[in-house]
């Protein structure tokens, strides 16, 4: 459904965020890969920075709250198209609209279960 908006958010157990949508489909966010996804500038010039590197560029530096692990701190809605989320590294700066978090998602029944590894 073009216009769903999501019913219920919960963190799971299996590091994701569970998204409960209008249309009655269920979705799972793993964190890495929300936080991947940001749609911020920063993250967008970060990502057309590192595609540049060579492999002479591949080892960074982490700043402590880059070496924890990853959690979602908070989902905040932004009116009714998208949500801001603050990740345990300190990064809040994006919007994830309606849409985009749609196409992340991983469609699951409910429960969703955790993917395979």
């Amino acid at each position: 459904m073009k216009n769903a908006l999501p019913t219920a958010l919960k963190k799971t157990e299996n590091r994701s965020v569970q998204i409960q949508w209008s249309d009655g489909q269920t979705f799972d966010y793993p964190f890495g890969k929300l936080r991947d996804a940001c749609p911020c500038a920063t993250c967008k010039e970060r990502k057309k920075a590192d595609s540049q590197k060579g492999p002479g560029d591949l080892l960074k530096i982490l700043k402590p709250d880059e070496a924890r692990e990853l959690d979602v701190l908070e989902m905040r809605p932004v009116g009714n198209y998208a949500y801001n989320i603050t990740f345990s590294d300190g990064h809040s700066s994006g919007l994830f609209t309606m849409e985009l978090l749609r196409e992340l998602g991983i469609p699951c029944s409910e429960p969703c279960q955790p993917p395979p590894t």
